[in-house]
């Protein structure tokens, strides 16, 4: 599509529904339900990777109903949540679902679509009060405890005209970023299933980037949109504080929690937003901004953005190991292609922020009280989280958090109002050093890390500076790690400069097209995932025959391998192994030994790493067999593409590459 097109689309739809938007919820209406005339049947429609313009489009067509929006998705829940990978994103399934789909297919015919959200399959992060689905924060303790009516985003997305198709998981009370819960298990990534989805709105942020649903509503605190949106290659803004309700959420630190989307491209954000930025008298913090211009992000698209734009380059919030090195390489090579694009970029060396955003932090404060509160505007079995620590019904890596926040100083102590006024202070050192400058947003990596293996500490999160001030910040796909792992840059600029970081971030993804699906979560064949694809690399020599028979399941990334080697003796052959291709040299490393000395007829089984996989994909990788003849490595021959689907833009997406650091300017 040409992004030109977009905006007058949007709005027209927009238009549309603002002109004939209905009153009635339409999983209730009492009007009579229109018989539809459904598309001839053919193959699934494919939701993999498609954009909420595009589904709407479809919709439009009369290509594909709600309903059948809704079934996609959930063969691909079906496929890849619990099967296959096992990415573990889903906490409940709407019973309503499909009911409601058909209500708003109905409606489609009859008054027309009410917006680009009207039957859009969505999902939310299992801290939203909802009518049909428990809101949990992915505790046991709180399994059966039903809010008893939508909160207020909720509510503006039913009026939008969505399809909530059910709940994600989430670390446990928000408490980290890792997303682990005693109700939901581990979430993982479906770039790389043995790592971290990020959180604490992992579950959110993995089920969109797997094509579980059209889009997914977050909530962040200290990272909770952003860390999983940079490593799951999506895009997830922390609106300015205020700009989006906390009503009807359950609160980890009402000073600080913010709630929004995380999608696969800037459109599908901006739309996203645009239905739920908005203020909401019982939130006291949208007060500030009563009377003020709020934001509008489908109106700020813009292809152009990065021409002209001012943006500072913080330093010590770029990694300096060697852990560290990549992730900050590619976002310096990152920050270098937007100067290039028209972009001034100025470096800042500001060593004592960090520290500040630190120290004005004030989880400690408010959870307890908080959250009690909440829970006594439920029907909850447990009334505090004394009684839930009481219970023992949490998940265990959390008990130490949760006795010293149940024990920790409330908001009425000094330390509440020293943090406060670090806050302050904060707020004014960042708007000075924007002002000043004439800064359109700061810039830095989301995480200076890669997403760790599942079991190991996952750190160094840049979130506090926009958490702690309040100030609003975007997460944009930059790169790819050596690994095939998602790279991400923050851009933090002013209270209510959310849609010019928009622009900004939609210009890069028309630059650069960074999103780039994940391997584990490949489009299915019609409503099941692809059955694995089998090869074979035969080798000659002389008297000798070796075989080497591979099955891959594109799912898991598991490679199967049956070794046969006739003609030698035993004691002669020295090993057999799979050969990565060669960057800029004849050979290729070993990825993995398939046989050793004197192993001439075996079986076995690896998971392959991503940049591996994609060389099987396009035909790439070798089998070498070493013999006491044959010892370099020359008997030889490639593996040929198993019989499963081709990964789009390799080329693009996967090619190794080590950036080095941009001059600055």
């Amino acid at each position: 599509m040409n992004p030109r097109s977009i905006v007058p689309l949007v709005t027209a739809l927009l238009f549309f529904g603002a002109c004939s938007r209905p009153t009635d919820d339409p999983a209730t209406s009492r009007g009579k339900a229109v018989q539809l005339t459904p598309p001839r049947p053919g193959p699934q429609y494919a939701v993999y990777e498609a954009s909420i313009l595009t589904l709407q489009q479809a919709l439009a067509a009369g290509q594909v109903t709600s309903q059948q929006l809704v079934q996609a998705y959930l063969h691909r829940i079906e496929a890849y949540d619990q099967a296959g990978p096992a990415i573990n994103t889903i906490v409940r399934l709407n019973p309503r679902a499909l009911s409601q789909a058909a209500a708003l297919d109905s409606e489609r015919v009859v008054k027309g679509p009410r917006g680009p959200l009207h039957g859009i399959p969505i999902l939310l992060k299992n801290n939203y009060d909802t009518e049909e689905l428990p809101a949990s924060a992915g505790s046991i303790s709180l399994a059966n405890a039903p809010p008893t009516h939508d909160g207020f985003i909720v509510a503006r997305l039913r009026a939008a005209g969505v399809v909530i198709l059910g709940t994600t998981n989430m670390m446990e009370f928000a408490m980290g970023i890792t997303t682990n819960s005693s109700l939901g298990g581990q979430t993982r990534n479906p770039f790389d299933p043995a790592r971290y989805p990020g959180g604490s709105s992992g579950g959110s942020a993995a089920a969109v980037s797997a094509s579980f649903a059209a889009v997914a509503w977050g909530t962040d605190t200290c990272g909770s949109i952003r860390v999983p949106s940079a490593f799951n290659a999506l895009f997830g803004l922390r609106p300015t504080k205020g700009l989006t309700s906390m009503t009807g959420i359950i609160p980890f630190c009402p000073s600080q929690d913010v709630a929004g989307p995380l999608a696969r491209t800037m459109t599908d954000l901006a739309i996203a937003l645009d239905a739920t930025v908005a203020l909401d008298p019982a939130d006291p913090a949208s007060a500030r901004w009563a009377g003020k211009q709020l934001p509008r992000f489908v109106a700020a698209l813009d292809t152009n953005a990065l021409r002209g734009a001012r943006i500072g380059m913080v330093k010590q919030l770029f990694g300096h190991g060697l852990l560290s090195q990549e992730v900050s390489d590619s976002v310096r090579a990152a920050v270098k292609r937007m100067r290039d694009a028209g972009a001034y970029v100025q470096e800042f060396s500001l060593p004592a922020l960090e520290d500040q955003a630190l120290a004005a932090s004030t989880i400690a404060f408010e959870f307890r009280n908080a959250f009690n509160r909440y829970l006594s505007t439920r029907r909850a079995p447990v009334d505090s989280l004394g009684d839930i620590l009481a219970s023992g019904l949490f998940l265990a890596e959390l008990q130490g958090d949760l006795m010293m926040l149940n024990s920790s100083p409330d908001t009425t102590s000094p330390g509440y109002a020293t943090a406060m006024a670090k806050r302050r202070a904060l707020q004014a050192q960042l708007q000075q050093l924007l002002t000043t400058n004439r800064l359109d947003a700061l810039v830095y990596p989301t995480v200076r890390y890669e997403p760790m293996l599942i079991g190991n500490p996952q750190d160094d999160p840049n979130c506090e500076i926009s958490a702690n001030s309040g100030f609003p910040a975007l997460s944009i796909p930059v790169a790819f790690t050596q690994r095939g792992l998602p790279v991400a840059m923050e851009l933090l600029g002013a209270p209510l400069t959310d849609a010019r970081l928009v622009a900004i971030g939609y210009a890069w993804e028309h630059l650069a097209s960074p999103r780039r699906p994940p391997l584990f979560t490949p489009q299915l064949h019609d409503v099941t995932a692809p059955a694995p694809g089998s090869v074979s690399a035969t080798i000659t020599s002389d008297s000798m025959r070796a075989t080497v028979r591979f099955v891959f399941d594109a799912s898991t990334g598991t490679l199967e391998y049956h070794v046969n080697v006739k003609g030698i003796s035993a004691s002669d052959l020295l090993a057999v192994s799979l050969h990565q291709p060669p960057i800029g040299r004849e050979n290729g490393p070993v990825i993995m030994r398939l046989a050793a000395p004197g192993q001439v007829n075996l079986k076995g089984s690896t998971v392959l790493l991503p940049l591996a996989r994609v060389a099987l994909h396009a035909g790439l990788l070798y089998v070498t067999v070493l013999t006491r003849q044959h010892p370099l490595g020359h008997l030889r021959a490639n593996v040929p593409s198993p019989s499963t689907p081709v990964i789009p833009s390799i080329s693009r997406a996967w090619t190794p590459s080590i950036h080095t650091p941009a001059p600055t300017s």
